[in-house]
């Protein structure tokens, strides 16, 4: 099966399961609060359902355009544009009858239960598979800083020993937290082993995103070659899988970054002084047209370690991660206002590369428990068509004391379609870009 089929079948089953449980929270309290609920439909039925069954007053059934889903709850303006029943005198089950508090519950559901939801995956995950860790020593030779970073005192070779006085469980998340946490202070070992406390200036994150330095900082590889590509200039030179370069034209070569900071400085012939099976020898070697040898490095020697956590650690700590993802999702949208950011902003086929490219539980439970949270922190935006404008509208009615009109609502409802329409046309248009022309 390809990776594309893999991934569209993860896409549309996670979707499916976050879309019904999402409908459900507001199903649930529309009963309990004795409020008709005339459909439930995962997916779109527009023009026609390929399934529907009535049960009861509520016809269940799932709709052929898998842009999301919807209940339709009586005497309320939504999606469905169906605004007849609302020339008819309000009855005692229709939604415009219920009280502001019981309508603003209704409303506030299907974000509850997304975002608890996706705290609750986050749980089980770090309790099924426990998580991985990253520690400094894992790292012997350090990372490598990108120029944004040296400018502020990171060098080739850092240890971050802890970020404002806490100790990372993954080191190379120093990264995130440099772009979308308020990071004061950073402690590192200099590869000359000097320890030293630097400063984070307060913009730092904005200067990432503009200079495009998004990953500044990366492992230090050791030079050591993973695999020659067959019938390349290193192949034909003798070079194989495994051999660690020592040095380069006479320069020594202590990591994969000397390596590459080496062959893009030195002339076409080169000579190699490189050790296998604890014996040292000597290759000259003339690269191709565009000065490659046709090597690549050895990465398998980082390796995570998996600690398993108890029922009430993975609780604690999966609380934990999900609150700060949905704090760095949150610190992230404001560059979507950006013209670099807008053209960054994805549709389906960004979110269907979320997944795994093959089929892997752990993986999927992740991708789904990150697009529970977004689809949280989007559906609360004050956006008419969504769950948040219906709730800042509730929220102005109980404040004022003044419902506003129908017809305000039904024209509010119908441009904040029309803008959501124009966003997914416009996320999705970038797929279709980056797919044709990158």
């Amino acid at each position: 099966m390809s990776p594309f089929v893999v991934k569209a079948i993860q896409l549309l089953l996670s979707l499916s399961f976050l879309i019904i449980l999402h409908e459900l929270g507001h199903f649930i309290p529309a009963r309990i609060f004795k409020t008709r609920v005339e459909k439930f439909f995962l997916f779109f039925d527009v023009k026609f359902a390929l399934f529907q069954k009535k049960i009861g007053e509520t016809t269940y059934g799932i709709g052929w355009l898998p842009l999301g889903g919807y209940v339709k709850i009586s005497g309320m303006i939504d999606e469905s544009m169906d605004t007849e029943q609302l020339q008819q005198p309000a009855q005692p089950w229709e939604f415009r009858s219920k009280p502001a508090w019981q309508r603003l519950i209704i409303m506030l559901g299907g974000v509850t239960v997304n975002l608890i939801l996706g705290f609750l995956i986050y749980m089980m995950i770090l309790f099924v598979w426990g998580k991985n860790t990253l520690y400094s020593e894992a790292l012997p030779l350090g990372l490598a800083p990108s120029p944004i970073a040296q400018e502020i005192g990171f060098q080739l070779g850092d240890q971050i020993q802890t970020v404002d006085g806490e100790v990372l469980d993954n080191v190379l998340d120093i990264n995130k937290y440099l772009f979308l946490r308020s990071v004061e202070n950073v402690t590192v070992k200099h590869a000359d082993g000097r320890t030293e406390r630097l400063s984070i200036p307060e913009n730092f994150g904005k200067q990432m995103f503009e200079s495009g330095e998004l990953i500044p900082f990366y492992p230090l590889y050791p030079a050591v070659l993973d695999s020659v590509i067959p019938g390349s200039k290193a192949f034909n030179a003798g070079l194989q899988s495994d051999d660690k370069i020592i040095s380069i034209n006479g320069h020594a070569v202590q990591n994969w970054t000397d390596f590459q900071n080496q062959m893009t400085s030195e002339s076409s012939e080169i000579i190699f002084v490189y050790e296998r099976n604890n014996v040292k020898d000597t290759l000259q070697i003339t690269t191709d047209d565009q000065g490659k040898l046709g090597v690549y490095s050895k990465t398998s020697s980082i390796q995570y370690t998996n600690v398993k956590l108890s029922l009430s650690a993975s609780i604690t700590e999966g609380f934990s991660y999900g609150y700060w993802t949905l704090h760095d999702y949150i610190a992230q949208f404001k560059y979507i206002f950006t013209q670099k950011g807008a053209s960054q902003l994805g549709g389906f086929g960004a979110i269907g590369n979320m997944f795994p490219s093959t089929w892997n539980w752990k993986g999927f439970w992740a991708s789904t428990a990150l697009i529970s949270i977004i689809l949280a922190f989007m559906n609360i935006l004050p956006i008419p068509a969504l769950d948040g404008g219906h709730v800042m509208f509730l929220v102005y009615e109980i404040v004022s004391g003044k419902k506003p009109n129908d017809k305000f609502m039904e024209y509010a409802q119908m441009f904040g379609f029309f803008l959501l329409l124009a966003i997914v046309l416009y996320a999705n248009g970038n797929d279709l870009y980056r797919l044709l022309f990158n």
